[in-house]
Order: structure tokens, then sequence, then C-alpha cells
């Protein structure tokens, strides 16, 4: 059965779609089988994991519209190992035209049931913002995993997303959990950064990744080469930072490489 990961952060620009797009490719060079689900009309993460987003079809918009299913909606990232249910900005229309719909805030949970023992986990792009298409996210996940950036707006907007998942979790899906907080875009040269780092873990204890995330050039230019960094620049600071958080993520579920290499 699927672990299903909503990775979610209000705030734009936090490393979000980096975060799913990588840790995506890194799971499956662990030996996992994983499935990318992009909930942003932006597509960002179909791009990142080289699928052309223009041309993709159907996508996330069919499969919420129950236009088509996820079977018939995935396409392989060739790259980056994983399977990818791609999304564009058709998307931006999909919340209003579900408005009407029974049982909404379903639709997403309804659609992963049907694959859910296919893959070892599924990692579902959020958009940056707390609407239909995120609820649909928190109502089908297991947990949701937090990037930040180690700053104080990011302190006030996580205030904001726990109080969203708390709502979820008392309305909609009572076994919804904060799996993780990611320290993402990190310096370690910034007072500040290590003033809410130190802030974030007494609070949130060991919710917080060991893992952090530094700030990395190559992370940054990979999605215009169509590729997860961790395949760009299998070297650099940020690729290996992403790779440790794999076999982290793993280490908390009680995985590893090698029993994956069994399945």
């Amino acid at each position: 059965m699927a672990r299903i990961l909503a990775i979610a952060n209000q705030k734009g620009g936090v490393g979000k779609t980096t975060t799913a797009v990588n840790l995506a490719c890194a799971l499956a060079q662990e030996g996992r089988r994983v499935l990318l689900v992009d909930l942003d009309p932006q597509g960002n993460a179909t791009m990142g994991a080289g699928v052309e987003k223009r041309t993709a079809m159907p996508t996330a918009y069919q499969v919420l519209l129950e236009e088509a299913d996820i079977p018939a909606s995935r396409l392989r990232s060739q790259r980056g190992g994983f399977d990818v249910i791609p999304s564009n900005r058709e998307l931006a229309g999909g919340e209003v035209e579900m408005v009407d719909m029974e049982s909404r805030e379903y639709r997403l949970k309804t659609e992963l049931a049907k694959v859910a023992e296919e893959y070892d986990f599924v990692l579902i792009d959020c958009a940056p913002t707390l609407n239909l298409l995120t609820v649909n996210a928190f109502t089908a996940a297991d947990a949701v995993l937090i990037p930040m950036q180690c700053e104080y707006y990011a302190l006030e907007g996580l205030t904001d997303l726990v109080a969203t998942i708390k709502k979820v979790k008392v309305r909609l899906n009572p076994n919804i959990e904060i799996d993780g907080l990611l320290r993402v875009m990190y310096d370690p040269r910034s007072t500040l950064a290590q003033q809410v780092a130190m802030e974030l873990k007494s609070h949130f204890g060991d919710k917080v990744f060991d893992t952090v995330i530094p700030r990395n050039v190559r992370l940054a230019e990979a999605p215009s080469h169509g590729l997860p960094g961790v395949v760009y620049d299998p070297a650099s600071k940020g690729a290996q930072a992403y790779l440790e958080l794999a076999r982290e993520v793993l280490q908390r579920y009680g995985m590893t490489a090698a029993s994956a290499a069994a399945n």
C-alpha cells in the first residue's frame, strides 16, 4: 500500500516543487515505486520531471473531473525513474468546475485508491494556495511534508497551514498528520536562519527532518533541462541532500533500499 505524502506550503518560492521532483527521483533511486501527482496549475513539477506539459493529455484536470482515471493519465519520467500525473494551466479552472460535484473533496483520494497497490510512495505537489485542490491533496494524504525557509515570514505562514491541516483532520481525513518539516534553501552563515531552525526544532522536535537542503544553483538549473537535480548533477550538494532526505524518509517508515530491492 502506497504512503501518500502531500508536499505543501501556501508560501510560494520555498522549494516545494524542487522537493517533490527530487524526492521522487531519490526514492526511485533507492528502489521504490513512486508516483508524482502534479496538482499545481503551473505544471512546474511536470516540466521538472521531463514531461512536456503543453502536450500532456489527459492530466490531473481530467482525473479530478472524472473524465479520465490515473492509469490512463500517468506518464513516465524516463530519466527520473518514476511515474507522473501531469498538470498544466487547464487545472486552474478545475476548482470552479468541481464546486457542484458530489464528494468533491474526495476526488483525488478515490482515484489514488485504484493504484495504491502499485506504488510505495505517492507524492502530491500542491499549489502555493489553500484551495479545493489542496484540500483534495490533504484528504487523500497520509501525511504532509512541509518545505520551508528559515525566515520569519515562513513561521507566520506555517501557523495558517497547520490550522488548515487540523481542520481537514477533523472534517475530512482523521488520519492525516504532519510528517515533517524540511528546511530548504538553507544558508548556515545566516544568523536568522540558525535562530529559526532552532525555534523549529524546539517547537516541532522530531517532526523536523535532520536533513537540510542547502541553497544550490545546480538544483535551480535542473528544471530548464527537464531533469531532476538528482540526475542533472548527482555530485552537487543539493542532489546529495535530497538523496539523504530519501534515506531519512525510508528510515522513518522502517524501509531500506535493500528491502526495496527485494520487493
